[in-house]
């Protein structure tokens, strides 16, 4: 692997990975709330905000796998004596890995049979979920994006958000954009739609703006 360091002209805007980190950090401090909120029987209302808890562990999983196959061998490589720290946030991504399968099992549970013991079992393995993602949030913030500017190139940094969109679905691909986007002021959001192509930008910001707009408030509807 050759290795390579960016010059101060070109470093990756790793302030993308915040914007990114903000949405699931929202999203799975909202859920536990959605999910207890489901009345006993509301079949509709549980596959609803199942389909929602899908979609950002879908989200979750398209973007971890992406600093796995891109980010950690780079690191690994470039960023030594600092690969300890890699292995720290390989070892935390499994176990995101394992408490996302506790979840998925669960939801799958609940929403066939959306009773409130169900509800409240996914509600805390999606609290649990949440108690270990933020901490790997964190870390990964504090101590792997001063890496990234240091040792990945611009480039291979755009790499992940290739990955990202080619590992998503069409459904999907709107719906995580409009989730990711919430939050991010103009700034943000224009540096983060400016990579994508001409016509997936205009479609995010036209037809898929809207729909997620109509998504998001059915799923958050009291």
């Amino acid at each position: 692997m050759k290795v390579v360091s960016p010059t101060t002209q070109s470093r990756p805007d790793v302030n993308e990975m915040v914007v990114i980190h903000r949405a699931f950090r929202r999203e799975f401090t909202a859920l536990p709330k959605l999910i207890r909120a489901v009345a006993g029987g509301d079949a509709a209302r549980a596959r609803l905000v199942a389909e929602h808890l899908t979609l950002i562990l879908d989200g979750l999983h398209m973007h971890h796998t992406g600093e796995d196959a891109v980010l950690w061998p780079l690191l690994q490589v470039r960023a030594a004596p600092s690969t300890a720290l890699v292995e720290t946030m390989q070892h935390q991504h499994e176990l995101v890995d394992g408490r996302t399968e506790e979840v998925r099992t669960q939801s799958a549970v609940w929403a066939q049979a959306p009773t409130p013991i169900y509800g409240e079992q996914l509600a805390q393995l999606v609290e649990d979920l949440a108690n270990a993602l933020f901490e790997h949030l964190d870390l990964e913030e504090r101590e792997i994006l001063p890496l990234v500017s240091r040792h990945i190139t611009v480039e291979e940094w755009q790499s992940l958000g290739d990955h990202g969109r080619d590992a998503m679905s069409t459904r999907q691909l709107p719906l995580m954009f409009g989730a990711i986007l919430e939050e991010a002021d103009a700034d943000e959001r224009g540096r983060m739609l400016a990579q994508l192509p001409a016509p997936v930008r205009l479609l995010l910001r036209t037809i898929g703006a809207r729909q997620y707009r109509r998504y998001i408030t059915r799923v958050r509807a009291a």
